[in-house]
């Protein structure tokens, strides 16, 4: 078992015995701390999860992996092109016609 994994677990559980704690006792702070931490660990154990999945996919295929990558690449630098280009050119009042 991963350390993520495992951390994921403790807190997860750590979470539902806290929210059982505040609700036995009325306290809704503790409730919904508990919760938070229940969700941290379930999320945690997601994380883990999918870094396994992508580490296992990337093992067996190391190509499409590397094409994936490529393409992400790609894709985020025409995004942050396009978002530093320059804006429009104004044109002088003379050329727009009547803005009085």
């Amino acid at each position: 078992m991963d350390s993520d994994k495992a951390e994921g677990k403790v807190k997860e559980i750590a979470g539902k015995v806290q929210d059982a704690a505040g609700d036995v006792l009325g306290e809704t702070g503790t409730q919904a701390v508990g919760k938070a931490r229940e969700l941290g660990g379930k999320a945690q154990l997601l994380y883990a999860d999918t870094t396994e999945i992508v580490r296992n996919k990337t093992v067996d295929s190391p190509l499409s992996a590397l094409a994936v990558a490529a393409g992400l690449g790609f894709l985020l630098g025409a995004i942050w092109a396009t978002a530093n280009s320059t804006p429009p050119r104004s044109y002088p009042k003379r050329y727009r016609g009547d803005d009085q």
